[in-house]
């Protein structure tokens, strides 16, 4: 089986939990960043959202985006510059300062004209989220200091926070391409050291905050459930109330249970639950049996795990849709 490593990092970069050796270098003490970040994990800490959002191709798209996440204007945005724009066009301001008519010409090749190719993003969109109850003062200042430091004099940026929202959540919008002519590519590497910075930034202000990987965690919940749950509150399309009739459907008939993917997750929450109990075994090694302890109660508490289909079918059923839902005729 292809190894595959799920790593808790501290700011010394040293792995906390290997799937593959299963953490066992017995009498290795850990380093206390290494301790905070395991106290932190196995007591469910609130886990910091960092996720890459649309972003614009054009610069009207980018406009667009700028006046939606501003509320036309009622929020305005905040500049990497400090400068504060609100009312009306400020999103052309935006658009005009940062030279994107005259990048967008600048990429254009043959590719792009003919249309056999997507012209890359002028801006990305990075939202930063935390759980209700955070004081969104506290999460604005988190992403400042991240984008300061990520982005200051290099990209440039625009920062919104949102409250209309149970969640505090702030929208980030960088510019791909940099002063000095380089493009930002974000990869999954990137969004995991972002949300390390950014839970390290929000504990700086006394707020719990923790970024770890969902298997380490015990968490199966997939993305493809999330947009389901809100495509149904929003009166789902026929396709997709047709594929939740097949998913009943499977459940009825039993095959619900031998999707291949419950395998792969299963062999994965075995070598997870593996190395956490490797790591609870170092720690009483070195004489830290209460911190062991609780490392073993987290484990017995890992909920099950569940297939993308399991959870889709829950969705569904809490939804108010336990099976018995019935596509819609078209009416056109």
């Amino acid at each position: 089986m292809k190894k595959r490593i799920v790593d808790l990092r501290g700011s010394d970069a040293a792995p906390i939990l290997d799937i593959v050796s299963y953490g066992r270098s017995v009498g290795v003490a850990f380093t206390p960043t290494q301790r905070m970040l395991i106290t932190r994990t196995v007591a469910r800490t609130p886990e910091v959202m960092v996720k890459v959002s649309g972003g614009a191709r054009t610069p009207r798209g980018v406009a667009q985006h700028l006046d939606y996440i501003g509320r036309k204007g009622d929020l305005g945005v905040e500049l990497d510059t400090g400068e504060q724009l609100q009312g009306k066009n400020f999103d052309k301001v935006v658009v005009q300062d940062w030279d994107l008519d005259l990048e967008a010409h600048r990429r254009q090749d043959h590719h792009s004209i003919r249309g056999r190719r997507k012209p890359p993003k002028l801006v990305h969109n990075i939202i930063f989220s935390m759980p209700p109850g955070t004081s969104s003062k506290k999460v604005l200042t988190a992403v400042r200091k991240f984008a300061t430091r990520e982005f200051a004099l290099k990209h440039r940026y625009a920062i919104v926070l949102h409250t209309d929202e149970a969640h505090p959540h702030v929208h980030l919008v960088v510019k791909a391409m940099s002063e000095q002519g380089r493009r930002l590519n974000i990869r999954k590497a990137m969004l995991r050291d972002s949300r390390q910075q950014f839970a390290a930034y929000l504990r700086e202000q006394g707020v719990a905050a923790n970024a770890t990987e969902r298997p380490v965690r015990g968490e199966t919940k997939t993305r493809k459930s999330d947009g389901l749950l809100r495509a149904l509150q929003r009166n789902a399309p026929v396709h997709q109330r047709m594929r939740l009739l097949h998913l009943a459907a499977d459940v009825s008939s039993g095959t619900l249970q031998r999707e291949q993917g419950k395998a792969v997750l299963m062999r994965t929450r075995e070598q997870v639950v593996a190395g956490w109990l490797a790591v609870s075994e170092r720690l009483q090694v070195v004489g830290d049996s209460h911190l062991a302890g609780r490392i073993q109660s987290f484990v017995a508490r890992m909920s099950p795990v569940r297939s993308e289909k399991e959870i889709l079918f829950d969705v569904m059923r809490a939804a108010g849709r336990d099976g018995k839902i019935k596509p819609t005729e078209r009416t056109r």
